[in-house]
């Protein structure tokens, strides 16, 4: 891979060298220096740590961060990834757990490592400048923090677009009392792939940076996507052309297979990775039953098929059918499919083309379940209120929030303040023409009306989505859009717990 001085490369230097003076002076820009925030370096992370139950047990992974070749649908590549693979190892651990993730950092250029969806200790949340100095070429970091509610979650890079490379990988915590009944368990990792086939992600970015400005230049639009629609999320699909769907980091000609028994129940832990589509995932001619969502019960329910929006995870049971059993993830309002196969060792492999290229019937997705009694949030009158505009469009592509674009060099600026032992409401206004997953660090919210417990939830145009949570863990926590396009470009916003 050419290891050049690229703009991308130089951005992501300067991020580090960004990050090491904002946390290494531990204190706000200029504009904030009056506000007490609690930043992640002080003594409340660490104390707010202890208090977490601990059964003394530490797992240990450690993760190489790297250029590797590869063959993604057919071509010959090379791409980034943790430990050479498409698709980073699957960590397990338990509820009580100690984690240790040793990182090193074999790429020319700085990373970090965020782990999706865990309340976890502010200083390893992996963002660089909040959280976090960015880890240099070359250099080691070790995320070691306490695992305190089972359920499917991920890591993946949080700098730059790195995560539309390989950088990403499945986290499950088991619960050690668990009480779904189920035989058997596959991890399912979705993800739209464009590196190396039709350019690099970063190129990707640049042409949707050039807004529809350019749509009146004679020059080709390579990554662009115009008049993917989705009524399901209210209009406009998607931005990118995507010409590889992977199913664990495999395309359709080289499709997983599952061994099984007739009427084994598997549990599926649905991650969706992709950097700018939503996967209908579910059997063609079956129900399959939702009972989890972002890692939290919910009331089950018996669906044809589940939407997940970037970032999101669901976790499903499956009765296994005698013969071969095609698991399919419709890209939303796009072109292409992924799918895997679940086989109890009779009949024949279906061919990809003979696979329905819809799933109709009863459909929802997580931010339309109800949670399970066991995790609801108490009922209490919010203390703060929040209130977070969408705002951009694709004309200038100009995304942020309260029609701000987040800036890593004043990353207080704009920040929603709040304060430990509050009950926070906030209220999501989409003002633009697309939807955005949102996704909010370090924290799990209540949707409104006794809704799922999630972190990350689909916002469609025009709609006013409302969660609360409770602010009970001290640090400095983004909140962003999933579609990794759309927060590179400014989608993000700082709930910042102060005294």
């Amino acid at each position: 891979m050419n290891s050049s001085l690229t703009r991308r490369t130089f951005l992501g230097a300067s991020l580090a060298t960004a990050a090491t003076a904002a946390l290494a002076s531990c204190s706000p820009s200029p504009a904030a220096k009056t506000v007490d925030r609690i930043l992640p370096t002080d003594r409340l992370v660490s104390q707010y740590e202890d208090s977490r139950s601990s059964n003394g047990t530490t797992v240990t992974q450690k993760l190489s961060a790297g250029v590797f070749d590869t063959t993604v649908a057919g071509i010959a590549l090379s791409t980034w990834g943790y430990n050479g693979a498409v698709n980073g190892p699957v960590i397990r651990a338990k509820t009580g757990d100690t984690l240790n993730a040793q990182v090193a950092n074999a790429l020319a250029e700085s990373t970090s490592v965020h782990w999706h969806g865990l309340a976890l200790r502010n200083d390893a949340d992996g963002v660089p400048v909040v959280t976090q100095p960015a880890i240099k070429p070359g250099a080691n970091f070790d995320y070691t923090f306490r695992l305190n509610h089972p359920g499917t979650y991920w890591y993946h890079s949080h700098v730059d677009m790195q995560r539309e490379r390989g950088l990403s990988g499945a986290l499950i915590i088991e619960d050690p009392r668990e009480p779904l009944l189920y035989d058997q368990e596959w991890v399912i990792m979705l993800d739209d792939w464009l590196d190396g086939i039709t350019g690099t992600p970063e190129d990707a970015l640049d042409e949707l940076s050039m807004g529809m400005d350019m749509s009146g230049m004679d020059m080709p639009m390579t990554h662009m996507l115009m008049g993917a629609s989705s009524t399901y999320l209210g209009g406009d699909a998607g931005d990118v052309r995507i010409p590889a769907h992977l199913f664990n980091g495999k395309a359709t000609q080289d499709a997983e297979v599952f061994q099984s028994r007739p009427g084994n129940r598997i549990r599926l832990r649905i991650i969706n990775a992709a950097g700018d589509t939503a996967y209908r995932v579910g059997v063609p001619g079956q129900k399959i039953t939702l009972t989890h969502t972002d890692g939290f019960p919910v009331q089950h329910e018996d669906v044809d098929a589940v939407v997940l929006g970037m970032g999101e995870r669901i976790d499903a049971i499956l009765t296994v059918q005698d013969g071969y059993t095609p698991l399919l993830a419709i890209p939303e309002g796009k072109d292409g499919r992924a799918y895997g196969l679940i086989s109890t060792g009779s009949g024949t492999a279906p061919d990809a083309a003979t696979l329905p290229s819809t799933l109709d019937g009863t459909v929802t997705d997580g931010g339309r379940l109800t949670a399970d009694e066991s995790v609801l949030l108490t009922a209490t009158k919010p203390d703060r209120i929040h209130t977070m505009r969408l705002t951009g469009s694709m004309g200038k592509y100009d995304w942020g929030i309260n029609g701000r674009r987040f800036d890593m060099k004043k990353p207080f600026a704009g920040a929603f303040d709040i304060s430990l032992d509050e009950r926070v409401q906030v209220k999501m206004v989409n003002d633009t023409s697309m939807w955005h997953p949102m996704h909010l660090h370090g924290h799990s919210f209540q949707l409104s009306n006794n809704g799922a417990r999630k972190d990350t939830v689909i916002v469609r145009p025009k709609e006013t989505v409302t969660f609360e949570f409770d602010a009970d863990n001290p640090g400095q926590w983004i909140a962003h859009c999933h579609n990794a396009y759309h927060a590179e470009r400014g989608m993000i916003g700082l709930f910042s717990y102060v005294r």
